[in-house]
């Protein structure tokens, strides 16, 4: 039998207790025995946990409120306002675990990572369904269809398209073939496949985001530690106010009884209950909900943080484009300075050679490359088929022909292309811009954020046509990683640095808040970063910036609404206009008020 399932039926047990000397018509002796029962049956466990608080030095907790408090209302003679009170108070306690538990079960739910088991090959066509935390690094899992990856590995055998939408929030499938990397917590759709394990199950992508997202209270907000602050002031101040209201009073006015009564209920408002358990369950549930869309983010301070962004910084390569160059013109327009260039960077490894190669797909046909040599940081030489081909930046060709070289005023990276010693043509390799880098950059100043920087190493005019197609004004150019830190540590105010997560390590660590784009799988990005957009989507910046703003919006209704409302029957309970009865609705029904508020956080925030 669950624990829920007995808290109800202890409820219900204590209620019916309550009623039976009113149905029996007991009175006396009688009736103040089933009215004890009734009063332990609902609040043993308060009592129990106020006595370990004053045994531990810890005794101004809720428990102590709510026990100092009926415990004096029976003493009064008021056994049915005590009784009442500790089941209301049950009911509400009730209500918030299950509250709690249910985001908490959402967010497992939501982020479907923790995969139940592995099928580990035991043999030709035989497997065995073992514990992923059992399954060591180069083993061979089989992933059936319907199955989720259970640790990151690589396709050895099969084909098939995987759901990435619990790690990316992505609903696309993707199509995987032998030679891909797949990561735990992604689903199979199709084909069964053969994995060759590259990681254990705790190294695994799944395991270490459910990790960040279980320890997201190490990192807390500091609207949840002046809740806890608060709580510590407040409760001993106002068993002190209730402790003088029923002494100093009855002095000069006399009435004891009327007093103490009203010194009681003063206790039972007092508890700073909705404040203590709602606003970390708003930070919780909106760390959840950017889980669900593919935003990692490391803890409610964090969340704190976004909401509150005055800048933010961009690197450009791999954040704000692609990240894969390409030929984007020749000059002048001719296949054969394509075809002399590619077959030149046969065996480099620059980005530039990859792109040339990719531009010219028949670069490995029967053409001999001989004497390939590669000069660092200016470009290569080689011999192909006898003729002698340099392929590099101005200044390199520059040694070769002379003042042949022609300038090229086109934004991007210039090879030039020399055959036998006279000058050729160059060729312009760029990087594409992400499609949406223009959407996201007009979202985050929509959203407030007042200054968008680009930082990058690439040339001025790379720099500027980036800079100038996202609409970003303020852009810096040429720069080293150590320039990156000292430009980001100059920008006033909260600021986030968006980047890779690899290379922009240095600078994503002394951000405001890091957040790396594109990190799924990445140690590093992981690591180094506070906030992880576990896909490439620009987009999911502003998003998480919502996210974040609203459960600000939440965390301050809670606490605004929580204190006023007490404030309020504090002063009506003190005067004598307010019961136990409101009393009870100032503790419990506040605080489930307040965490039904809080679970709003769990709620997908739409675009605009």
């Amino acid at each position: 039998m669950s624990g829920r399932v007995k808290s109800v039926l202890r409820i219900v047990m204590a209620g019916g207790i309550l009623v039976l000397p009113g149905v029996l018509g007991l009175s006396g002796n009688l009736r103040a025995a089933l009215m004890l029962a009734a009063y332990f049956t609902a609040g043993w466990d308060v009592l129990l946990e106020a006595a370990d608080g004053i045994r531990e030095g810890e005794i101004f907790g809720e428990c102590f409120l709510m026990s100092a408090a009926t415990i004096g209302a029976i003493i009064l003679g008021d056994y049915t306002e005590a009784c009442a009170v500790m089941i209301l108070y049950q009911v509400g306690e009730l209500f918030t675990d299950y509250a709690s538990d249910r985001t908490r079960e959402n967010v497992a739910a939501l982020t479907g990572l923790r995969p139940d088991y592995a099928n580990i090959e035991t043999g030709p066509g035989k497997s065995e369904r073992v514990d992923p935390s059992s399954v060591a690094e180069g083993s061979i899992i089989i992933v059936k269809p319907g199955e989720k990856v259970p640790v990151d590995g690589i396709i050895v055998e099969g084909h098939s398209g995987v759901d990435m939408r619990a790690l990316t929030g992505e609903s696309v499938p993707r199509s995987v073939n032998p030679g891909d990397e797949v990561l735990s917590g992604t689903v199979n759709l199709s084909g069964v496949l053969r994995v060759r394990t590259t990681k254990t199950f705790q190294q695994s992508t799944a395991a270490k985001i459910l990790a960040l997202i279980e320890d997201t209270s190490a990192n807390k907000s500091r609207s949840e530690k002046f809740t806890a602050r608060f709580a510590r002031v407040y409760t001993p101040a106002v068993c002190l106010s209730a402790l003088a209201l029923a002494v100093i009073p009855p002095i000069f006015a006399g009435n004891l009884r009327a007093w103490v009564y009203r010194a009681l209920t003063f206790l039972v408002v007092s508890c700073p209950c909705a404040l203590v358990v709602s606003v970390p369950l708003a930070f919780f549930a909106a760390v959840g909900c950017a889980s669900r869309r593919g935003i990692l983010v490391k803890g409610g301070i964090f969340i704190e943080r976004l909401a509150g962004l005055s800048a933010v910084i961009f690197d450009k390569t791999g954040t704000l484009t692609r990240g894969v160059f390409e030929v984007s013109k020749v000059y002048p327009d001719s296949r054969e300075i394509l075809h002399m260039a590619a077959h030149a960077e046969r065996y480099s490894s620059h980005p530039a050679g990859l792109a040339l190669r990719r531009a010219y797909p028949d670069e490995s046909d029967t053409c001999t490359v001989e004497d390939a040599q590669e000069v660092a940081g200016m470009g290569v030489r080689a011999r192909v088929n006898g003729s002698e081909v340099c392929a590099g930046n101005e200044a390199f060709i520059s040694g070769v022909v002379g003042d042949d070289v022609r300038p090229c005023g086109e934004a991007g990276t210039v090879v030039h292309v020399s055959v036998d010693g006279e000058y050729s043509g160059h060729v312009v390799i760029s990087d594409r811009l992400k499609d949406n880098a223009r959407s996201a950059v007009d979202m985050l100043r929509a959203e407030g954020v007042g200054r968008v920087i680009m930082l990058t190493g690439d040339s001025e005019s790379s720099a500027k046509e980036a800079a100038m197609s996202v609409g970003i004004t303020e852009y810096y150019s040429g720069l080293l990683p150590v320039d990156k830190v000292r430009l980001a540590g100059g920008v006033k105010g909260v600021r986030a640095f968006v980047g890779d997560g690899i290379n922009d390590a240095p600078v994503l660590a002394c951000a405001d808040v890091g957040v790396a784009m594109g990190g799924l799988g990445s140690d590093a990005a992981i690591e180094a970063a506070d906030v992880v957009i576990m896909d490439d989507d620009l987009m999911k910046l502003p998003e998480a910036v919502r996210i974040s703003r609203r459960c600000i919006r939440i965390v301050r209704e809670n606490v605004c609404g929580s204190i006023g409302v007490k404030l309020v029957c504090l002063g009506l309970g003190a005067s004598g206009l307010a019961g136990m009865r409101l009393a009870v609705f100032a503790d419990v029904g506040v605080m489930v008020l307040a965490v039904m508020n809080s679970v709003r956080a769990m709620i997908p925030v739409t675009r605009p």
